[in-house]
């Protein structure tokens, strides 16, 4: 199977031949299990397990997709949902790490700071953050994992979530708010 077919082609052909499913799993497999690392599901196993029962559903599932739709979006929400649903299992609470992409975070926080902090630098180390991302109500934490670290738009992030394109506006600048009021205190710059 040509490896420049869009997903939405490989779904229509996996509808008819079940075996071309196998590039679509090629395809996302690393991607969702780093966003199920930054969900917080830390233990490799339960990652791969996670993803395996969302490959499932999304291949028993394939009739009710919708080819106007992202196909990424939905992989991505069937993976969000299995997360979640594990974590409800587990009764627990996601541990985030976060690594380099954290700067892209950090310096969107120092950005958007509207106080008289704005201009002071902003000095975290990937701990800090960690500890401050992991306080953060899971909505938050969502948006904020899929827009700086998976890199998703806003239409996306309004697939991904159930939420209106409106509503991820709000949510990012929400949880930036309470991010930054998580954080240590601004060290100004020398």
């Amino acid at each position: 199977m040509p490896l420049d077919m869009t997903d939405e082609e490989i779904v229509r052909r996996t509808l008819s031949d079940k075996e071309a499913f196998a590039p679509i799993i090629e395809r996302y497999e690393s991607k969702l299990l780093r966003y199920l690392e930054r969900l917080g599901v830390l233990v490799r196993e339960d990652r791969e397990d996670i993803l395996q029962n969302a490959f499932v559903k999304a291949y028993k599932n394939l009739n009710s997709f919708d080819p106007t739709l992202s196909f990424s979006s939905w992989m991505y929400r069937i993976v969000h949902n299995e997360a979640m649903s594990f974590f409800r299992a587990k009764r627990s609470r996601p541990q985030v790490i976060l690594s380099e992409e954290g700067e892209v975070l950090i310096t969107e926080l120092r950005d958007d700071a509207s106080d008289a902090a704005a201009d002071a630098e902003l000095r975290l180390s990937q701990e800090a953050l960690g500890r401050a991302f992991a306080e953060l109500e899971p909505r938050y934490r969502d948006a904020l994992i899929l827009r700086f670290f998976e890199e998703r738009s806003y239409a996306e992030m309004s697939d991904i979530l159930e939420v209106p394109v409106g509503t991820v506006s709000t949510l990012l600048y929400r949880a930036k708010r309470a991010l930054r009021e998580l954080l240590p205190e601004r060290t100004p710059s020398p």
